[in-house]
Protein backbone atom coordinates (compact mmCIF):
# COMPACT_ATOMS: atom_id res chain seq x y z
CA UNK A 1 0.00 0.00 0.00
CA UNK A 2 1.25 3.11 -1.11
CA UNK A 3 0.90 6.34 1.52
CA UNK A 4 0.32 9.35 0.85
CA UNK A 5 2.91 11.06 1.55
CA UNK A 6 5.04 14.07 3.69
CA UNK A 7 2.55 16.87 4.29
CA UNK A 8 3.91 19.89 2.72
CA UNK A 9 5.54 22.11 5.24
CA UNK A 10 3.86 25.43 6.57
CA UNK A 11 5.67 28.54 5.64
CA UNK A 12 5.08 31.79 7.11
CA UNK A 13 7.41 34.75 6.94
CA UNK A 14 7.01 38.68 6.38
CA UNK A 15 6.16 40.57 2.95
CA UNK A 16 6.87 44.41 2.65
CA UNK A 17 5.06 45.98 -0.12
CA UNK A 18 7.25 48.43 -1.21
CA UNK A 19 7.16 51.54 -3.86
CA UNK A 20 6.76 55.01 -4.97
CA UNK A 21 3.81 57.08 -3.56
CA UNK A 22 0.29 56.73 -5.05
CA UNK A 23 1.01 53.04 -7.00
CA UNK A 24 -1.68 51.49 -4.75
CA UNK A 25 0.09 49.21 -1.89
CA UNK A 26 -2.55 50.52 0.65
CA UNK A 27 -5.68 49.16 -1.84
CA UNK A 28 -3.45 45.69 -2.81
CA UNK A 29 -3.13 45.24 1.31
CA UNK A 30 -6.77 45.20 1.59
CA UNK A 31 -7.50 43.33 -1.60
CA UNK A 32 -4.47 40.57 -0.20
CA UNK A 33 -6.29 39.86 3.30
CA UNK A 34 -9.90 41.11 2.46
CA UNK A 35 -10.63 43.55 4.84
CA UNK A 36 -9.97 47.21 4.78
CA UNK A 37 -6.78 48.20 7.09
CA UNK A 38 -5.28 50.66 5.12
CA UNK A 39 -6.96 54.00 4.17
CA UNK A 40 -7.09 54.99 0.98
CA UNK A 41 -7.15 58.35 -0.93
CA UNK A 42 -6.06 59.82 -4.54
CA UNK A 43 -3.62 61.83 -2.77
CA UNK A 44 -0.03 60.88 -2.81
CA UNK A 45 1.83 59.86 0.78
CA UNK A 46 -1.50 58.82 2.67
CA UNK A 47 0.07 55.88 4.41
CA UNK A 48 2.04 57.61 7.20
CA UNK A 49 2.61 54.48 9.21
CA UNK A 50 3.50 50.61 8.68
CA UNK A 51 0.56 48.69 8.78
CA UNK A 52 0.17 45.12 9.23
CA UNK A 53 -2.28 42.81 7.08
CA UNK A 54 -1.74 38.55 8.10
CA UNK A 55 -3.13 36.25 5.80
CA UNK A 56 -3.52 32.89 7.17
CA UNK A 57 -3.77 29.80 4.01
CA UNK A 58 -4.42 26.33 4.24
CA UNK A 59 -0.54 26.00 3.87
CA UNK A 60 0.89 29.20 4.65
CA UNK A 61 0.68 32.77 6.58
CA UNK A 62 1.34 35.98 5.06
CA UNK A 63 2.02 39.14 7.37
CA UNK A 64 1.59 41.73 4.63
CA UNK A 65 3.54 45.34 5.43
CA UNK A 66 2.27 48.25 4.17
CA UNK A 67 4.57 50.73 3.90
CA UNK A 68 5.04 54.71 3.24
CA UNK A 69 5.85 55.60 -0.44
CA UNK A 70 9.41 56.04 -0.55
CA UNK A 71 9.96 59.35 -2.04
CA UNK A 72 12.91 61.87 -2.73
CA UNK A 73 11.71 65.29 -1.67
CA UNK A 74 11.89 64.49 2.08
CA UNK A 75 12.47 67.79 3.48
CA UNK A 76 9.85 67.95 6.38
CA UNK A 77 10.75 65.16 9.61
CA UNK A 78 7.23 63.91 8.71
CA UNK A 79 7.93 62.92 5.26
CA UNK A 80 11.61 61.47 6.14
CA UNK A 81 10.13 59.55 9.15
CA UNK A 82 7.55 57.88 6.64
CA UNK A 83 11.12 57.08 4.59
CA UNK A 84 12.55 55.24 7.75
CA UNK A 85 9.37 53.38 8.27
CA UNK A 86 9.16 51.94 4.76
CA UNK A 87 13.56 51.53 4.83
CA UNK A 88 12.73 49.57 8.56
CA UNK A 89 9.74 47.71 7.02
CA UNK A 90 11.91 46.46 4.08
CA UNK A 91 14.85 45.24 5.89
CA UNK A 92 12.91 43.17 8.40
CA UNK A 93 11.14 41.62 6.14
CA UNK A 94 11.93 38.10 4.49
CA UNK A 95 10.21 39.17 0.81
CA UNK A 96 9.66 41.94 -1.36
CA UNK A 97 6.88 43.10 -3.06
CA UNK A 98 7.42 46.03 -5.11
CA UNK A 99 4.60 47.88 -6.53
CA UNK A 100 4.76 49.57 -9.88
CA UNK A 101 2.33 50.99 -11.99
CA UNK A 102 1.76 49.45 -15.05
CA UNK A 103 3.32 50.76 -18.07
CA UNK A 104 4.93 53.27 -15.95
CA UNK A 105 8.91 53.48 -14.69
CA UNK A 106 10.20 56.59 -12.97
CA UNK A 107 12.97 58.03 -11.32
CA UNK A 108 11.32 56.97 -7.74
CA UNK A 109 10.70 53.98 -9.29
CA UNK A 110 14.41 53.51 -9.89
CA UNK A 111 15.10 54.77 -6.27
CA UNK A 112 13.29 51.87 -4.89
CA UNK A 113 14.54 48.79 -6.61
CA UNK A 114 18.08 50.19 -5.69
CA UNK A 115 16.73 49.49 -2.11
CA UNK A 116 15.28 46.31 -2.80
CA UNK A 117 19.03 45.16 -3.91
CA UNK A 118 20.87 47.05 -1.16
CA UNK A 119 18.96 44.93 1.36
CA UNK A 120 19.48 42.07 -0.83
CA UNK A 121 15.88 40.78 -0.01
CA UNK A 122 14.74 38.05 -2.74
CA UNK A 123 11.82 40.68 -4.56
CA UNK A 124 8.62 39.79 -6.90
CA UNK A 125 7.17 42.65 -8.64
CA UNK A 126 3.62 43.44 -8.90
CA UNK A 127 2.09 45.92 -11.98
CA UNK A 128 -0.98 46.85 -10.50
CA UNK A 129 -3.69 48.88 -12.55
CA UNK A 130 -3.88 46.79 -15.31
CA UNK A 131 -7.40 47.41 -15.65
CA UNK A 132 -6.42 51.01 -17.24
CA UNK A 133 -4.03 49.25 -19.56
CA UNK A 134 -6.29 49.07 -23.40
CA UNK A 135 -5.59 46.78 -25.14
CA UNK A 136 -3.72 44.14 -22.95
CA UNK A 137 -1.34 43.06 -25.31
CA UNK A 138 0.51 47.00 -24.32
CA UNK A 139 1.79 44.82 -20.98
CA UNK A 140 3.46 42.35 -22.75
CA UNK A 141 6.72 44.85 -23.62
CA UNK A 142 6.48 46.52 -20.77
CA UNK A 143 6.37 43.39 -18.62
CA UNK A 144 9.77 42.01 -20.38
CA UNK A 145 11.41 45.20 -19.65
CA UNK A 146 10.49 45.08 -15.97
CA UNK A 147 12.26 41.58 -16.13
CA UNK A 148 15.37 43.28 -17.25
CA UNK A 149 15.84 45.30 -14.67
CA UNK A 150 16.49 43.32 -12.08
CA UNK A 151 16.28 39.08 -11.44
CA UNK A 152 12.98 38.79 -9.80
CA UNK A 153 11.17 35.82 -8.04
CA UNK A 154 7.91 36.69 -10.09
CA UNK A 155 6.05 39.35 -12.06
CA UNK A 156 2.40 39.67 -11.83
CA UNK A 157 0.43 41.42 -13.76
CA UNK A 158 -3.02 42.68 -11.14
CA UNK A 159 -5.30 44.75 -10.49
CA UNK A 160 -6.04 45.66 -6.87
CA UNK A 161 -8.89 47.77 -7.67
CA UNK A 162 -10.32 44.80 -9.62
CA UNK A 163 -9.00 41.89 -7.15
CA UNK A 164 -7.90 41.15 -10.62
CA UNK A 165 -5.07 38.35 -10.29
CA UNK A 166 -4.37 39.14 -6.65
CA UNK A 167 -5.04 35.34 -5.72
CA UNK A 168 -1.86 34.72 -7.64
CA UNK A 169 0.39 37.31 -5.72
CA UNK A 170 -0.77 35.90 -2.77
CA UNK A 171 0.00 32.26 -4.03
CA UNK A 172 3.13 33.17 -5.21
CA UNK A 173 4.41 35.13 -2.15
CA UNK A 174 3.52 32.32 0.16
CA UNK A 175 5.40 29.77 -2.43
CA UNK A 176 8.47 31.73 -1.53
CA UNK A 177 8.26 32.41 2.37
CA UNK A 178 10.68 30.77 4.35
CA UNK A 179 9.50 27.55 6.22
CA UNK A 180 7.62 27.96 9.66
CA UNK A 181 5.17 27.79 11.67
CA UNK A 182 2.33 30.51 11.71
CA UNK A 183 3.29 33.45 13.87
CA UNK A 184 -0.44 35.01 14.91
CA UNK A 185 -3.82 33.26 15.30
CA UNK A 186 -5.35 32.51 12.32
CA UNK A 187 -8.63 34.87 13.41
CA UNK A 188 -5.29 37.51 13.45
CA UNK A 189 -6.01 40.34 10.51
CA UNK A 190 -3.78 43.32 12.01
CA UNK A 191 -1.57 44.25 14.88
CA UNK A 192 -3.37 47.54 15.13
CA UNK A 193 -5.53 48.75 17.37
CA UNK A 194 -8.78 50.05 17.46
CA UNK A 195 -8.33 53.63 17.92
CA UNK A 196 -5.68 53.47 15.35
CA UNK A 197 -8.19 52.10 12.73
CA UNK A 198 -10.42 55.09 13.88
CA UNK A 199 -8.13 57.97 13.98
CA UNK A 200 -7.04 56.76 10.31
CA UNK A 201 -10.47 56.41 8.98
CA UNK A 202 -11.39 59.90 10.40
CA UNK A 203 -8.02 60.68 8.85
CA UNK A 204 -8.86 59.40 5.06
CA UNK A 205 -12.53 61.45 5.65
CA UNK A 206 -11.05 65.00 5.64
CA UNK A 207 -8.42 63.97 2.87
CA UNK A 208 -11.24 63.02 0.87
CA UNK A 209 -13.04 66.25 1.85
CA UNK A 210 -10.07 68.81 1.96
CA UNK A 211 -8.32 67.61 -1.50
CA UNK A 212 -5.77 69.83 -1.82
CA UNK A 213 -6.95 73.01 0.46
CA UNK A 214 -4.46 71.65 3.54
CA UNK A 215 -1.79 69.50 2.32
CA UNK A 216 -0.35 67.30 4.83
CA UNK A 217 -0.54 69.22 7.67
CA UNK A 218 -3.34 67.28 9.40
CA UNK A 219 -3.01 64.41 11.60
CA UNK A 220 -5.93 62.33 14.22
CA UNK A 221 -5.46 61.24 17.54
CA UNK A 222 -8.00 59.53 19.92
CA UNK A 223 -8.36 60.91 22.73
CA UNK A 224 -10.95 59.16 24.41
CA UNK A 225 -12.61 56.09 23.61
CA UNK A 226 -15.64 54.95 26.35
CA UNK A 227 -18.53 52.66 26.44
CA UNK A 228 -21.18 55.22 27.46
CA UNK A 229 -25.08 53.70 27.73
CA UNK A 230 -24.28 50.73 25.34
CA UNK A 231 -23.00 53.16 22.79
CA UNK A 232 -19.39 53.92 21.80
CA UNK A 233 -18.29 57.65 22.33
CA UNK A 234 -14.99 58.82 20.03
CA UNK A 235 -13.45 61.71 21.33
CA UNK A 236 -10.96 62.77 18.38
CA UNK A 237 -8.91 65.59 18.12
CA UNK A 238 -7.75 66.95 14.57
CA UNK A 239 -4.40 68.59 14.55
CA UNK A 240 -3.31 71.09 12.31
CA UNK A 241 0.07 72.45 11.99
CA UNK A 242 -0.92 76.19 10.93
CA UNK A 243 -3.29 78.21 12.94
CA UNK A 244 -4.87 79.52 9.63
CA UNK A 245 -5.47 76.03 8.81
CA UNK A 246 -8.55 75.51 11.55
CA UNK A 247 -11.20 77.94 9.98
CA UNK A 248 -10.43 75.84 6.33
CA UNK A 249 -11.12 72.37 8.26
CA UNK A 250 -14.28 73.61 10.08
CA UNK A 251 -15.81 75.09 7.44
CA UNK A 252 -18.27 77.53 6.87
CA UNK A 253 -20.55 77.69 10.00
CA UNK A 254 -19.31 74.05 10.70
CA UNK A 255 -20.09 72.79 7.66
CA UNK A 256 -17.33 70.77 6.42
CA UNK A 257 -16.22 69.00 9.66
CA UNK A 258 -19.97 67.99 10.52
CA UNK A 259 -19.54 66.26 6.61
CA UNK A 260 -16.57 64.62 7.90
CA UNK A 261 -17.97 63.65 10.86
CA UNK A 262 -20.80 62.14 9.13
CA UNK A 263 -19.12 60.79 6.46
CA UNK A 264 -16.53 58.77 9.45
CA UNK A 265 -19.10 57.71 11.25
CA UNK A 266 -21.28 55.71 8.81
CA UNK A 267 -17.83 54.30 7.55
CA UNK A 268 -16.98 53.13 10.96
CA UNK A 269 -20.32 51.66 12.01
CA UNK A 270 -19.91 49.46 8.77
CA UNK A 271 -16.32 48.04 9.97
CA UNK A 272 -17.43 47.88 13.84
CA UNK A 273 -20.59 46.59 13.01
CA UNK A 274 -22.29 49.12 15.37
CA UNK A 275 -23.05 52.04 15.76
CA UNK A 276 -20.97 54.57 17.36
CA UNK A 277 -20.69 58.76 18.39
CA UNK A 278 -18.44 60.80 17.17
CA UNK A 279 -16.83 64.17 18.49
CA UNK A 280 -14.35 65.69 16.72
CA UNK A 281 -12.37 69.09 17.63
CA UNK A 282 -9.56 70.76 15.56
CA UNK A 283 -6.35 71.93 17.53
CA UNK A 284 -3.56 73.87 16.19
CA UNK A 285 0.11 72.34 16.89
CA UNK A 286 2.44 74.76 15.49
CA UNK A 287 4.52 72.82 12.84
CA UNK A 288 4.14 69.57 14.44
CA UNK A 289 4.99 67.59 10.86
CA UNK A 290 8.11 68.61 11.45
CA UNK A 291 8.50 67.79 15.43
CA UNK A 292 10.47 64.88 16.25
CA UNK A 293 8.40 64.86 19.46
CA UNK A 294 5.13 65.52 18.18
CA UNK A 295 5.97 62.81 15.43
CA UNK A 296 6.37 60.28 18.39
CA UNK A 297 3.17 61.19 20.06
CA UNK A 298 1.23 61.27 17.26
CA UNK A 299 2.54 57.60 16.47
CA UNK A 300 4.23 58.24 13.13
CA UNK A 301 7.51 57.26 14.51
Amino acid sequence: MTGAGPAPEFRCGFAALVGRPNVGKSTLLNALVGEKLSIVTPRPQTTRHRILGVCTLPGAQIAFVDTPGLHEKASRALNRAMNRTAAAALADADLAVLVVEALQWTREDELVLKRIVRTARPAIAAANKIDRVRPRARLLPYLAELGARHDFLAIVPLSALKADNVGDLRDTIAAHLPRSPALYPPEELTDRGLAFRIAEMIREKLTLELNQEVPYGIAVEVERLAEEEGQLTVDAAVWVDRPGQKPIVIGARGERLKRVGRSARLALNGMLGRRLHLNLWVKVRQNWADNARALRELGVE
